[in-house]
């Protein structure tokens, strides 16, 4: 009797102890806050876009959403932060096509690996990534704009956040294309690349319809066109560079990430209540108005565009020869 009562003990201690991380994440998020790590500087398009989140998720979770900013090293502190958190899902991050599919190629030594390292919950946003120029370019559209280049080789400049940022790779792609040279101006941030070529400083700028879009509005910097795949819905009347040169495409994406190992459940779980804030009306406007186009997809599909764009992108930077360092 003794022993059939140790038996049926031992049973229930093994069915406890088997049920106990469902019974943990089943409780998630209980009282504790959930952390989402934006690896660059406050005031940024993937930073707003996280506070947007932020809010939706405190509300729709029934628990406090915090943003937290840990910028450095191109998104590489932020997101090393996130890579060797316990993955119980209250470490989150935004990250980047830059972050994940970039940097990787690009720095010699890195943290962690972008695609191994991290669960991809949901791709969140394409940043429509624009090409712009000063006024006093005799250009109107990239033909024209190539043609120039040929006429005046090294004579036109273009800038970037900074050796490895997406406006170089951009510009570097852009030249191995069309066949041209321009003089690379890294900066150091988006910030004075703008302000640079809207003084025309410099005379041409790959960079993000975000910082660059209210420029060309007033006129002070001229649209040729976006860089990516398809014209974007946002700016249906501008052109694809690849609609001159066939072929060229870079798309800059956001996305959000756990630590490698993020159980299944919360995965699928911060994906919908993600997707959903993602198609309220006010949030579309207002990221559409900062020419952020907001995505629906899966935990799935987002881990194949990350894979993709890791080798695509990996091939790339080391094929044009552009480095960080």
């Amino acid at each position: 009797m003794k022993q059939a009562f140790l038996k049926q003990l031992a049973a229930a201690a093994l069915g406890l102890a088997l049920t106990a991380p469902e019974l943990s994440r089943a409780a998630w998020p209980d009282d504790k806050p959930i952390t989402l790590i934006v690896p660059w500087a406050a005031g940024g398009s993937t930073d707003i876009l996280a506070r947007v989140l932020s809010e939706g998720l405190t509300q729709s979770l029934k628990q406090s959403v915090i943003v937290e900013n840990r910028s450095g090293a191109s998104g590489n502190i932020g997101s090393t932060y996130v890579a060797r958190a316990k993955p119980d899902g209250y470490t989150l991050l935004v990250g980047s096509m830059s972050t994940h599919t970039m940097n990787q190629a690009l720095y010699a030594n890195m943290p962690f690996d972008g695609v191994k390292d991290f669960t991809p919950i949901a791709e969140l946003a394409l940043v429509t990534n624009t090409m712009v120029t000063h006024p006093s370019v005799p250009a109107n559209n990239v033909r024209e704009f190539i043609d120039y280049l040929k006429a005046n080789p090294d004579k036109v400049a273009y800038a970037s956040a900074g050796q490895g940022s997406t406006n170089h790779l951009s510009a570097a792609l852009f030249e191995k294309a069309a066949g041209v040279k321009m003089v690379h101006v890294p900066y150091r941030g988006g910030a004075p690349a703008v302000l640079d070529t809207v003084a025309g400083r410099t005379q041409v700028l790959f960079s993000a319809g975000t910082q660059t879009l209210p420029h060309v509005q007033s006129g002070k910097l001229k649209l040729l066109a976006v860089t990516e795949e398809q014209r974007s819905p946002l700016l249906p009347g501008t052109p694809t560079v690849a609609e001159t040169l066939p072929g060229y495409e870079l798309s800059v994406w956001y996305g959000a990430f756990g630590p490698a190992g993020l159980p299944a459940d919360l995965t699928t779980r911060l994906n919908k209540e993600i997707n959903l804030i993602l198609k309220r009306p006010d949030v579309v406007k207002k990221m559409a108005d900062m020419g952020v186009l907001l995505l629906d997809t899966t935990p799935e599909q987002f881990a194949k565009t990350l894979t993709r764009d890791a080798d695509k992108y990996g091939k790339l930077i080391k094929e044009l020869g552009v480095t960080a360092e």
